[in-house]
This record gives structure tokens, sequence and C-alpha cells, in this order.
């Protein structure tokens, strides 16, 4: 029993497990006969993990009821349910199968709420998109898999989504073509003649139409900039990486001034006191050469709050200071956020004020460095073995040798017969030494008396 999903990202192909899951291929089947499915948005991409479909309005829209199963008759055309009472039903789950595959087809289920320990489904279906997905095991009824259309899988794999996982073009499930039905069809339900044109609630959730053309953007100082922006990305996570940054998005204070153009014979306390009209400071600092401590005629200026901060900018663009014309501008840099965060994060006092590190202003956002992944001395991270070499290699050494095998070494039978045989050699030469010793002194004392004869 197969059905044919043409989509905007290419046509799928799914073979349905009507023996194990009777109810959910017979739902599917039928939604699928009576177009439901037609125009339905694909809604919630996770990449490498799955995409979810068959809400025809998708959640977006306010007159989304989440879909309907097909006992409680749905319209194909309108998607409106003639008894949605009956929307909701029991899927099969069958212990024998798994998310273990690429291309799983599965009901997207829910609790129930009249026992919270069932779960339900309607019309919305889950499709893996990576290999051994077993968060979904237990929550999603499989019942189905695809054949054939994994390009078109890895089209949505790689589609651009928002915060929520929603594609910004488009992508919707255009038609549906049931190539083997041998199921009786419900009473009640009506098999349109045609393909339905979407709905007025349909068209209005679309963002960027799926045929719509988007030009592509030759503009070379925009395509440099893009370049920059990746390059400085790339940068960010590894100071994230190495510990330099708390993470790579922290952005720079707002109450920093950044000051440019300044004449050498320019000193803090001149800054501090020019700037001072405009609020509290907190430090002002020329930044000078390490190693002749010449003036590099800049500077920044830390103000007690925003406000202060924003009107000099506004006030101190192009003033004349010691006959130089400054600029002033925010600043763009965190080396003083990211020295505060790496001195207070190790400190002991930094637990208990707020923040992350110490810093009221960080929130913790990191992206590669991870307490759950530490061990319980909290010195090691626990992204380098797989699995299954975890579960083999959990006995190593400093160095990352089985210890295991250093110890069946140092106790293989040939080191321990030459082992005893050195004891037996020590105790053969300490039981003989006394008498050696002995026979020297005997001989020793007849010299003697022999001397004293004579």
């Amino acid at each position: 029993m197969s059905v044919l999903l043409e989509t905007s990202a290419g046509d799928i192909t799914v073979d349905l497990y009507l023996a194990e899951a009777p109810k959910c291929c017979e739902n599917f089947l039928k939604l699928c006969k009576i177009k439901y499915y037609n125009y339905s948005p694909v809604y919630n991409v996770q990449p490498n993990f799955s995409f979810q479909s068959g809400d025809p309005l998708g959640p977006e829209s306010k007159d989304s009821d989440g879909g309907a199963s097909i006992w409680a008759l749905p319209d194909g055309a309108t998607k409106r349910a003639a008894k949605p009472e009956r929307a909701k039903f029991r899927p099969e789950f069958s212990s024998k199968r798994k998310h273990t595959e690429r291309g799983t087809l599965s009901m997207a289920t829910t609790a129930s709420k009249a026992n919270p320990d069932e779960r339900v489904a309607s019309s919305q279906f889950i499709i893996t998109l990576g290999d051994n997905i077993e968060q979904l095991d237990g929550k999603a009824a499989i019942f189905g898999e695809v054949v054939e259309g994994f390009d078109a899988l890895e089209k949505i794999n790689s589609a651009f989504v928002d915060q929520k996982g929603t594609p910004l073009q488009d992508i919707r499930i255009l038609h549906t073509v049931v190539l083997e039905d041998p199921i009786d069809d419900p009473p009640g339900i009506a098999e349109p003649p045609g393909s339905p044109v979407p709905s007025e609630q349909q068209r209005a959730t679309v963002r960027i139409a799926y045929d719509e053309v988007l030009e592509e953007n030759n503009d070379p100082e925009q395509l440099e900039k893009i370049r920059r922006e990746r390059e400085a990305r790339a940068q960010a996570l590894t100071l994230e990486l190495i510990g330099d940054l708390p993470f790579a998005d922290v952005t720079p204070p707002e109450q920093i001034l950044f000051v440019c153009k300044l004449n050498p014979v320019t000193r803090d306390e001149d800054l501090e006191l020019i700037f001072s009209r405009f609020g509290k400071i907190l430090s002002c600092e020329v930044i000078r050469d390490k190693k002749t401590g010449d003036s590099l005629q800049y500077g920044f200026i830390e103000f007690a709050n925003k406000e202060d901060c924003e009107r000099a900018y506004f006030k101190m663009q192009g003033v004349l200071i010691d006959d130089h014309r400054i600029h002033v501008d925010f600043s763009q840099s965190v080396s003083k956020l990211s020295a505060d965060w790496r001195n207070t994060t190790n400190s002991k006092t930094a637990r208990s004020r707020g923040g992350f590190g110490g810093i009221d202003s960080l929130e913790k956002r990191k992206q590669y460095r991870d307490d759950r992944g530490r061990d319980r001395d909290g010195r090691h991270y626990d992204y380098v073995f797989e699995e299954k070499q975890k579960e083999r290699g959990g006995d190593r050494d400093e160095y990352g040798r089985d210890a295991r095998k250093q110890r069946s070494r140092s106790r293989s039978p040939k080191r321990r017969d030459r082992y005893e045989g050195d004891r037996r050699d020590d105790r053969y030469r300490s039981e003989r030494r006394p008498h050696r010793s002995r026979s020297r002194d005997r001989h020793r004392d007849e010299r003697d008396n022999r001397s004293r004869r004579y």
C-alpha cells in the first residue's frame, strides 16, 4: 500500500505498514484520497531530526483546529470536520518498530485530556530526517517509510528556517496520489473530482511562495560583507570553544564609548575631564604602546549608565580636542567584558552574584561547552567518544589507553614466571650466603692459629 506526496521540494513515495498499524494507515490513506493534505505546509523542520506536516492550515493560522482524522468526516476543500468530536483516535504503537532509519513515517501524537497516560493522533504526521531518532520512540506512532524521494528530504533538511523551525520560503504538499488502496472507504466520506484550490485561510499563511524566484545578490560589497560576517562568526565560535569568550553571540557593553583621532599629547585625565559633564565616568583610558608608552591615539570611556553614553555620542562627534577633531562611536570591543568574565567565573564569590559568571548582563547561551557533558570532577568534556566507545572504553587511564589491557599485560604468565624465578634466585642466595661467610671465618681462624705457633 503506497502513497505519492507531490511537494514543492520534490516527490516523496511512502509505503504503509497495514498489518502493524491498520488504523494509522487507514486514516492517512483516506485523508490523502479526499485531498485533505493538499496545500498543507511543512511547518516544523528540525535539521537532521524530522519535519512535521499534516495540519492543512498550519499552526500559525488562527483558524487552525490542529487537523482531524478521517472518522471526523472532514471536507477536502474547506478542511472542516463534520464531526469534530471524532477528530482524535488512538494510534497503534509497535514495539518492533523504532525510528532507526531516515525517512520513517509516523503519526504525531499528544497526551489525551481524559487520560494523560494515553496518546491520541489526528492528521499530523512526522518524517525523520536522520538515523536513530530515539526521542520519537513511544511518542510518535510508526506506520510507514519513505521508499523514494530522499533528494526531496535533503532539500527540506537544508531549508532555511526561523527559530520555530518554520521554513522562510514555503514548502507545501501540492498533491497526494493513492497508488494502492485495499481498504474500503468509511461511510460518509466523499472523494473530490479534482484537486481543490487553496482556501483563503491557506493562502493567508504564505510567507514567501514556494514558486517565487528569489534574486541572487551579486553586489560585490554585499558579498564581501557577508564573507566578513561569516568569518567573524567562525572566529567567535573558536574563541568560545577555547574559553576566551563566554559565548559567541556576546554583545559589547552599551555604556562604553570609543574615541579615536586623538592628539598624542592627550592624556586620560584630559578625556575624563571633558566627558565627565555628560555623567559619571567609571573608567577612562587612552590606549598606549606596551613598549614605548606612546599614545595610539584612541581610547575607551566607560559611563555609569547607557543614557549618558548616548548623550556624549551625539554631542562630541567632531569636537576639537588638543587641535585634533575627534571621532566617537559606540564600542564594539568585548575585551573588557571577556576579561571580567574570565576573572569572575572561577572566583568563589562569583557564585553568590547574579548573571552568568557573576556578571548581571550576561546570560548563559553557550553552543559548544555544556555542563551536562562534564564528568563528576568537572574537568573533562564528554563529546569525544561515541556511545559504543564509551560503553567499551569506560576504564581508561589519563593518556586514553585502556587500563584493563595495561593491567592484563603486567599480569601475563611470562612476566609472572620470570618474577617468581627471580624471587627463587634471591631466596637461594640469601640461604647460601651465611654458609660461605662461616667458611671464610673458619679459614681465617686457622690461619691466625698457625701464625701464633710459628
